[in-house]
């Protein structure tokens, strides 16, 4: 087996010799050593170019912070709110007349600026809103729906836009990258599209690359990152089945945001002499794909970077045909937003076989460790880690360790022996699971526990490779490849330093079959991984199944703990034992917004369930325990971000499946979410007080 010696180069010095000392053993030194060289003046991560009052990116800042400085509503008054407006989105009006379309879940994260909402809808539609009615004030519709009747890998759905503004020009634009393979730009005040934007009003992704790409397995669906005049632009490859080793890259692009010329083209997969092609063994770099950025960025203003959190490569849970450690999939890469050019990277995973793409853009914050100032990033993870580094040299906070995994068996296949792991701060959510994990209300719910595990699988640390189906017991994956931190991600407080983690404890079983020629992908999951249940319709492990938690970056620490929902306390087999929140209910958890007081959140209201009187059983435990979870996940909830004690919650008419934002207009503090599915009951709802 051989490994490429650089594996943890982190600048882009490090293709020269002496570099080398980036490797695996001498990484912290040379960077303290670089980072001693360099001289930078303090600036917070999040003195980026937005009012306090108004939301702007995803994350309201490119430093993707979700952190809003209006303090209106508190403790004392979040119970109180009501709903001051409801928008219906676009896409259930196509849905109705249209029965081959069929929206997913709204899950649409709104910006507001200058006084107008704006938001994208499952449909990629756009629409404009007036901040303190909710009435429409301008729509842009490209009917990606009358030629496409499914987009490929989730089908129907979209994550937002994404807002840039010139104050010179006094020009704002909005900018979305869709289903339909284009990036548009509209007139942020009347929707019009740009006439002198790219080509005929938009530019098509599909052309631009160095590469042959396969444009019926790409799509766009998260907002696009805005640096400065550049927009930058990551992508969807659909990693379903696959029998070719030849796959579209996920390569990065990035756009004048005034004329839409490509600026430049970041290779996820370096191509030929360049920077870790070398990690791509008998040149699989020529045809391996993916290790694309399907979700946000984050960007550095002042330093002018942005941060790439990539994902798998090509097969998720195979890749005998791309042996060595794969860079830059799985990776965070910092690149020069005006240039492209790399400056630094740390691949949180080699060869990955497991599907933990990063979900998610990284968090710049500024904190203070052990009397050092440090200019951090924190990128969570869905295996549960949160890795911290100094983000502009790119030299980790706390050490990060090789340590040996299991190894695996199937023919053809390349093993790392070793995966990185952070020292500080510990894992937010559980890895790997032993016999002490299962669940335990009760001796005979453990036996049964106990029962299927040992009937269709087997314990595992985290790391446990995929096996051949029929060859031997698979392992259980902990967490599942859904699990852990996904696209709603972590904000940050400003003031303190603190990062919140939303995460869900799953778990699947991973088996690979044989594919037979003329495919030239040995093997891959049919079907995905496979879910494993508990007894009698509970699950498998113990609480909590989702949970909030806030991790002081300063220290390292965890600050505290609890579990987001009720979960299945209700359960006909467990209500009698008058449990605590178990966390759980509803989907996967939201992202957090932070405030000066408050910590809030989509779903996790405690008691509805009860409240509601819906605890009746139908006979059927594990559709009752459904149920009574479902009940709630529509709501909005408040916690204390000292803390982590829950302080109410709010009833939302559907379940929310975007994240929540805030914003300040004539006076009145909002707090807005998207709600239902795009088909049926998809609105858009703003609360506010009385």
């Amino acid at each position: 087996m051989t490994h490429n010696p650089a594996r943890r180069l982190v600048t882009r010095e490090a293709s020269r010799p002496w570099k080398l000392l980036f490797a695996r053993q001498g990484a912290l030194a040379a960077a303290i050593a670089l980072t001693a060289a360099i001289v930078l003046p303090p600036a917070p991560a999040a003195a980026q170019n937005v009012p306090d009052g108004e939301w702007h990116a995803i994350g309201r800042d490119a430093a993707n912070t979700k952190y809003s400085p209006l303090d209106r509503i508190t403790a004392d008054n979040f119970a109180d709110l009501q709903i001051a407006w409801r928008w219906t989105s676009l896409s259930r009006a196509v849905a109705a007349r249209n029965d081959r379309i069929r929206p997913g879940q709204f899950k649409a994260v709104p910006l507001m600026a200058g006084g107008l909402v704006y938001v994208s809808t499952a449909l990629g539609q756009v629409a404009a809103l007036d901040a303190g009615t909710g009435e429409t004030v301008w729509t842009y519709d490209p009917r990606i729906y009358d030629d496409l009747d499914r987009p490929p890998n989730m089908g129907w759905h979209h994550r937002g836009v994404s807002y840039w503004e010139d104050d010179e020009s006094d020009d704002a634009r909005i900018f979305i990258a869709s289903h339909d393979l284009r990036l548009v730009a509209l007139d942020a005040r009347t929707g019009a599209r740009y006439a002198d934007f790219g080509t005929g009003g938009y530019v098509d992704l599909t052309q631009g690359f160095d590469r042959e790409i396969d444009a019926s397995r790409m799509t766009y669906s998260s907002p696009v990152a805005i640096a400065g005049d550049s927009v930058i632009v990551g992508s969807i490859v659909a990693d379903g089945r696959i029998t070719l080793r030849e796959a579209s890259p996920g390569d990065v692009r990035a756009y004048d945001a005034r004329t839409g010329e490509m600026k430049w083209i970041f290779h996820t997969i370096p191509q030929g002499d360049e920077f870790g092609a070398d990690s791509w063994q008998n040149e699989s770099w020529r045809y391996s794909g993916h290790s694309n950025v399907w979700s946000y960025m984050a960007v550095d203003e002042e330093l002018g970077y942005v941060y790439l959190p990539t994902g798998t490569p090509s097969n998720d849970w195979y890749g005998g045909m791309r042996p060595g450690d794969n860079l830059f999939a799985e990776s965070i890469v910092a690149v020069d937003a005006e240039t492209g050019e790399r400056m630094w990277h740390f691949q949180a995973i080699h060869h990955g076989l497991w599907d933990w793409d990063f979900p998610t853009g990284p968090n710049l914050l500024d904190i203070t460790v052990d009397g050092r100032p440090v200019r951090a990033i924190a990128q969570v993870s869905k295996q549960g880690f949160t890795y911290v580094f100094d983000r502009v040299t790119g030299e980790p906070v706390w050490p990060i360790e090789e340590r040996p995994v299991p190894q695996g068996n199937v023919p053809g296949e390349w093993y790392s022996p070793t995966q990185p792991f952070p020292t500080k701060p510990a894992p937010f959510d559980r890895q790997g699971i032993t016999p002490d994990d299962l669940i335990d209300f009760t001796p005979e719910l453990r036996a049964e526990a106990l029962e299927i595990v040992n009937s269709r699988a087997r314990f595992g640390p985290i790391f446990s490779p995929p096996v051949v189906r029929g060859a031997e017991v698979p392992f259980i994956q902990v967490p599942g490849a859904g699990g852990g931190a996904n696209w709603q991600g972590s904000a940050v407080d400003v003031e303190t330093g603190r990062l919140f983690v939303s995460s869900s404890t799953t778990l699947i079983v991973v088996e690979v079959v044989p594919f037979a020629p003329p495919a030239t992908v040995g093997y891959f999951t049919d079907p995905w991984g496979v879910g494993l249940s508990g007894p009698r319709g509970l699950p498998l492990f113990q609480p909590p199944y989702k949970r909030v938690t806030a991790i002081d970056l300063n220290t390292g620490d965890h600050a505290w703990m609890t579990p987001h929902g009720d979960g299945p306390r209700y359960h006909p087999e467990l209500r009698h034992l008058n449990l605590p929140p178990l966390g759980g209910g509803g989907g996967l958890s939201s992202g957090p917004l932070v405030t000066p007081t408050l910590l809030i959140m989509n779903h996790g209201g405690r008691g509805f369930a009860e409240a509601a009187g819906a605890i009746e059983s139908t006979g059927d435990a594990g559709a009752d325990a459904a149920r009574l979870m479902a009940a709630s996940a529509r709501t909005i909830s408040a916690y204390d971000k000292d803390t982590g004690e829950h302080l109410g919650s709010v009833r939302l008419p559907g379940i929310p499946g975007g994240n929540p934002i805030t914003y300040l207009h004539d006076g009145r503090q909002f707090l807005v979410v998207a709600v239902g599915s795009g088909g049926a009951d998809a609105e858009l709802i703003a609360l506010t007080l009385p």
